[in-house]
């Protein structure tokens, strides 16, 4: 590798660590304005998108400018290919914060009803695999980034959970229909985010091992 290119590598993973922690701290303040009913707290994360947006083309655009300049190949080629492609997960993730927030904030104005749903509980499994999948990336860790992927279908039996449960509740308040299918929807969103950090955690595997593990769980994830 040339030392010009180790540079704009390095240079490269910093950019994309700094999005990782900005991605990951507005998914914890769009859960935070859930739990709080806080949506002064929801209209930051919708305000902030913008810079999870900016920093996405950045990333990128220094990814096709080592495609063109270097033509890398083996190893570096890998990590650039990976970073392109989580690049996306990471905005996508952005977005489906600012999907949560957009709930909290009519949620917030809602009374509130007790229901026997436990979205927390959720929310911390999904950001849990966000964070182990970052971590997974940060530290070249692909056992982790395997434990992320084994993680996922427990977030989608819990959002299957939330579907039946609210499904019950519009039974038994038919007037409050909006405000269970914001819950609804943030189950959504949340179950969309663990399958992201799984996205990740399967270009983590690739960039180290350079194997491609999508479509094939069961077999590499064992």
């Amino acid at each position: 590798m040339s030392k010009h290119m180790q540079v704009e590598i390095e240079k490269l993973k910093k950019k994309l660590l700094g999005l990782s922690a900005v991605v990951e701290e507005s998914v914890r303040r769009a859960v935070a304005s859930i739990d709080r009913r806080d949506d002064a707290l929801a209209k930051r994360v919708i305000e902030s998108d913008i810079e999870i947006d900016h920093q996405e083309v950045d990333v990128e655009e220094d990814c096709l400018k080592l495609l063109a300049l270097y033509q890398p190949v083996a190893t570096d080629l890998r990590f650039i290919v990976a970073v392109l492609k989580l690049n996306n997960d990471l905005e996508r993730i952005g977005d489906l914060a600012v999907n949560i927030a957009e709930r909290a904030v009519f949620l917030a104005k809602q009374k509130k009803i007790d229901l026997s749903i436990d979205l927390l509980t959720m929310a911390e499994k999904s950001q849990k695999m966000l964070r182990e999948s970052l971590d997974a990336l940060v530290n070249h860790d692909s056992k982790l980034a395997r434990t992320v992927c084994a993680a996922d279908d427990e977030v989608d039996a819990m959002n299957r959970e939330m579907y039946g449960h609210i499904k019950e509740a519009i039974h038994r308040h038919p007037e409050r229909v909006d405000y269970l299918l914001h819950l609804l929807s943030v189950s959504r969103h949340l179950e969309r985010i663990a399958d992201h950090a799984t996205n990740i955690a399967e270009d983590v595997i690739y960039m180290i091992e350079g194997e491609i593990v999508r479509h094939a769980a069961e077999r590499f994830l064992k």
